[in-house]
């Protein structure tokens, strides 16, 4: 019997949509493109990441979807609402948290300054202002702490930031390079507490360097590069498509070895590549089906102490913006 379409339930609309969005800076021969036609949809109750190299747009997007700035041309709404004609509308549904550790009040302890941004945010009455920080704070590990925030390292200033976008409760969360300034375990707490945010409701947009990070929390993935978006996918998705797993000698081979192995790999299909670097070999497999052939030329030189590794999203990555260094257009 087919379904009765009547009768079901539409899908949400989207957390975020961007159509054609463009923002462009300066004018003339100073004229800057930030953003050229991006598309993006954030499915409500998911983890997307946006991913990109410095000077991508990631920043300019979130700053947009803040209605810090306007966009150019296109539109953007977050939970509908338009960024540009609806903008009071879009503030009381989401929540920032920039990389740095500016926006804060630095006389003011952590406590104090959750509560005002929670009385600024629409959460009527003292006591419950008082409580939703408290709350907030615990949350990220400060609570008790009776310091002025301006005597802070970067990094507890960093969880004060997240622990304000925490206490008004956001239908979405934006986060711009949260960890910058962390060390690896506030990091690792940071992304539980992202977890925690999405099963408590929120929708997220992480921009983020850290490919681990967005490996290990991201539902999907945007990678922005010069104001484009060149591709949307899960992770693993993306990780399936790339090919690229690798086998990984930890330990030095010895040169007989090594060489046996480089004669091996030499009958096979084409695309191998071998890499050595501070003691350890690696052996890049860019197709799937030349797996099975390239553990047999491994084995058959006696060598077992190896492991084989899929690719990660920063193999995507790399693969994706290429080999820049430091350089930044």
């Amino acid at each position: 019997m087919s379904a009765d379409l009547s009768t079901q339930s539409p899908s949400p609309a989207p957390a975020v949509q961007v159509d054609g969005l463009g923002r462009t800076f300066g004018s003339g021969p100073n004229r800057k493109v930030a953003l050229d036609r991006v598309n993006l949809t954030v499915k409500v109750g998911e983890i997307h990441g946006l991913l990109g190299p410095n000077g991508a747009g990631k920043s300019t997007l979130s700053r947009i979807l803040s209605t810090i700035i306007v966009p150019t041309s296109g539109t953007a709404r977050v939970m509908g609402h338009n960024v540009a004609t609806d903008p009071s509308a879009v503030r009381r549904s989401i929540a920032l948290v920039l990389g740095g550790d500016r926006g804060l009040y630095g006389r003011l302890t952590p406590q104090e300054n959750l509560e005002f941004w929670c009385v600024a945010n629409g959460v009527r009455g003292r006591r419950r202002a008082q409580e939703r920080a408290k709350q907030a704070l615990e949350r990220v590990g400060l609570a008790g702490v009776d310091r002025r925030v301006e005597s802070f390292s970067r990094g507890m200033k960093q969880r004060v930031h997240l622990a304000r976008a925490l206490a008004v409760e956001p239908d979405v969360l934006i986060l711009d390079e949260p960890t910058m300034g962390l060390d690896p375990v506030a990091a690792l707490a940071l992304r539980r507490l992202v977890l925690d945010a999405r099963a408590a409701g929120s929708t997220v947009l992480l921009a983020t360097h850290d490919m681990a990070e967005a490996q290990a929390i991201c539902d999907r993935v945007s990678l922005l590069d010069a104001g484009r978006i060149g591709f949307s996918a899960t992770p693993a998705e993306l990780r399936r498509q790339s090919g690229g797993a690798r086998v990984r000698f930890d330990e030095p081979l010895p040169s007989g070895v090594l060489q046996q192995v480089h004669v091996a790999l030499s009958r096979l299909d084409g695309g191998l590549q071998v890499t050595e670097e501070n003691g350890t070999t690696t052996i890049t497999v860019p197709q799937p089906q030349q797996m099975a052939g390239v553990l047999n030329a491994v084995l058959a030189t006696g060598t077992t102490a190896f492991a084989v590794m899929p690719p990660s999203l920063e193999d995507v990555y790399l693969a994706a913006v290429g080999d820049r260094g430091l350089h930044v257009d």
